[in-house]
């Protein structure tokens, strides 16, 4: 800002709005009173403050301090525009990604989870053959599990036709029924043994006959 000579009046000249001097007044004394009264450095206008609801566009940094001798027409600092063409971009902080990475655990935590997997991966495929097995067997079984064969054992078998044996599964009791020669009358019916197992309802039962005295 310019600087201004120290009078004797509170309030400085630069404040003052200038008023013209009318021609009712002499010359001499016209001329002593301009003498009198011109500033010996130039007068400057204070700008207008702009309204509070103005919006500031740009902020503008000028270096306080600096001698400056004179004001531009606009009413700017000749600084103050040399400041706002050369003011610093500012760059934003650009966002980088870095690669997550694991953080280094015990060996033992890496083995309880590879056993873990194991286990489930176990019991999965338990369930699955249990399921595969249970499901043939009602395929070539049916329920309850019944097996039948027919087989030459001699008895009443004397018009050509084999024993008919069915072996059944009822409800965990082991039953064989003979039909022998074909003829409904000879049937015998023996009791087997009695399983006691959570699954046995669903064990198979299948027979095999043997020639124990070669006849």
């Amino acid at each position: 800002m310019p600087v201004l000579e120290a009078t004797d009046r509170i309030t400085p000249k630069s404040v003052l709005r200038h008023r013209p001097i009318g021609d009712g007044t002499p010359a001499g004394k016209k001329a002593g009173a301009a003498s009198a009264t011109q500033p010996v450095a130039q007068r400057a206008s204070r700008p207008r403050l702009p309204d509070v609801a103005d919006e500031i566009t740009e902020w503008q940094r000028v270096t306080i301090g600096a001698p400056t001798r004179q004001m531009r027409s606009d009413g700017k600092h000749p600084s103050a525009a040399k400041a706002s063409k050369s003011l610093p971009r500012v760059l934003c902080p650009k966002l980088t990604l870095t690669k997550q990475t694991w953080p280094q655990a015990h060996p033992l935590l890496y083995l309880g989870l590879g056993m873990l997997m194991m286990l489930s991966l176990w019991v999965v495929l338990s369930a699955v053959f249990g399921w595969f097995s249970t499901t043939l067997d009602d395929l070539r079984y049916g329920r309850p599990r019944t097996f039948q064969t027919d087989a030459w054992v001699g008895h009443n078998e004397q018009s050509g036709i084999p024993s008919h044996f069915i072996a059944l599964n009822l409800n965990r009791h082991i039953e064989v029924i003979e039909i022998s020669g074909g003829d409904a009358a000879h049937t015998h019916i023996y009791v087997g043994p009695q399983l006691y197992g959570p699954n046995d309802a669903l064990v198979p039962v299948t027979l095999s006959f043997a020639d124990v005295n070669h006849d």
